[in-house]
């Protein structure tokens, strides 16, 4: 039983996803303490719950302290298994959070996968449907596995009601571990603000604002089809597809924050990530420091990438992995991007 405790380090719902992924994985049970401790709702919320049950469901999973609330849980998995799943959130809880729990088990696992996902597909404080289309799933691709993406209807807080489908193949010969040491030249930009259910003038003036900030025009920006039912709600998004890595950064609208202001607060994270070298952004780091552990593990071969920043969120993924994973990471700070190395336990760093 690997026990964990689910205040550490950044101290929040990835610790349980990540715990959650591996012990199905590897078959490890885990036992978590202080789930979010210091949130200001701490234990188990909605969303949290849904990607405990969408575990223990793939793997027959036996389970204790599942329940609204709850800072203890005690999971011991049985064998992962491939199949056609359908995963529903009943507020507007992520369900790409739900995805990203099942995906690295499912990822192993002997056989396709089919998920139908439902709940909020763009939420604040989640990767929305169009990170994990753009930017994640083509490095799902690179490890040799498969991950497509279809969106059938969007999902904002608080009214949720998304639709979401995921086609998973595992690797025929395993995971297969890369580099991702730079991001390659830039293709093409583009902005585009998902508003449905709100005045028309709020998109253009995020767009607008972005625009001019960037020095974006005509096709770069664009109002994204959305119908009215599946709003209110508001995402701002970029998308920057370099030769080697797409990276996609949302802003979400808020009451108290003014159109200018939802497209301001983009145009800064946008800066922040060009004026690094780096060939990934501080969320892009977080998700693919578990594939390449899963991938290291799987082939007894390392990995690498760049990022722009290693986030607290990063640092604590890389923890917790480490005690599911016989690997280890190594991060080296330089002026213009960070690396993350993984390698095999026992292996000399690169």
């Amino acid at each position: 039983m690997i026990e964990l405790d689910g205040s550490q380090g950044e101290g929040g719902g990835q610790i349980l996803r990540t715990s959650l992924a591996l012990s199905v994985a590897t078959g490890q049970p885990v036992a978590i303490e202080k789930i979010r401790a210091g949130r200001a709702k701490p234990g188990l919320m909605r969303q949290h719950l849904a990607c405990v049950n969408a575990a223990a469901q793939i793997s027959g999973a036996q389970v204790e302290g599942a329940e609204l609330g709850s800072q203890s849980l005690r999971f011991v998995p049985g064998p992962v298994r491939a199949g056609e799943y359908r995963f529903a959130i009943a507020s507007a809880g992520s369900c790409m959070l739900v995805l990203q729990t099942v995906l690295p088990p499912l990822l192993l696992a002997g056989a396709p996968s089919h998920l139908h996902l439902s709940g909020g597909t763009h939420n604040p404080m989640a990767p929305p449907f169009h990170f994990l289309e753009r930017a994640f799933a083509p490095l799902v691709r690179r490890l040799g596995a498969d991950l497509q993406l279809v969106l059938r209807r969007c999902g904002f807080y608080p009214a949720g009601g998304g639709e979401v489908e995921a086609a998973i193949v595992p690797a025929a010969d395993g995971l297969r571990p890369f580099d991702l040491m730079g991001r390659g030249a830039l293709l093409s930009s583009h902005a585009e603000c998902l508003a449905p259910g709100l005045a028309r003038h709020i998109a253009v003036r995020e767009l607008e604002t972005l625009g001019k900030a960037m020095g974006w025009s005509g096709e770069q920006l664009r109002t994204a089809a959305a119908r009215q039912n599946e709003g209110p709600g508001n995402a701002l998004l970029a998308t920057l597809a370099h030769e080697h890595v797409t990276e996609v950064f949302t802003a979400f609208g808020e009451k108290s924050l003014s159109a200018e202001q939802v497209a301001h607060g983009l145009v800064k994270e946008l800066r922040e990530f060009q004026k690094s070298q780096a060939a990934v952004g501080p969320h892009l780091a977080d998700q693919l420091a578990l594939l390449l552990g899963l991938a290291a593990w799987q082939s007894g071969r390392g990995g690498a990438f760049t990022c722009s920043e290693v986030t607290e969120h990063t640092r604590t993924n890389c923890a917790v992995i480490e005690r599911f994973l016989p690997v280890r990471y190594a991060i080296a700070q330089s002026p213009g991007a960070a690396t993350v190395t993984v390698a095999p336990a026992g292996s000399a760093a690169r």
